[in-house]
């Protein structure tokens, strides 16, 4: 009998925000992970091979580049799949006061 295999608990970050749909392409996500604006822990990250683990927080800009998206990976997935999907890949986190 065969059991399924192992979930992912770690990835490549270009990857992970290409599965979890910031970006259309792997170069782009690349570029985003690479451009110094991504922290990972509070870690500033300027490699897109930096490994996400599940249960990190990661802080990105915003699509209008005026403000920050916190959040916290709560799955990996080995390929892109619809946008409903991909946001099951991570939860936001709530700005505290």
């Amino acid at each position: 009998m065969t059991q399924p295999p192992d979930p992912i608990m770690n990835q490549r970050l270009d990857l992970w925000l290409l599965h979890a749909r910031f970006g259309r392409s792997r170069s782009i996500c690349a570029r985003i992970a690479s451009g110094g604006h991504v922290r990972i822990n509070r870690q500033r990250i300027t490699k897109a091979h930096a490994q996400v683990h599940v249960g990190d927080i990661l802080t990105l800009p915003s699509p209008d580049r005026q403000t920050v998206i916190v959040i916290r990976v709560v799955a990996c997935a080995e390929r892109r799949q619809s946008a409903p999907l991909a946001q099951l890949l991570y939860e936001i986190v709530p700005e505290t006061v």
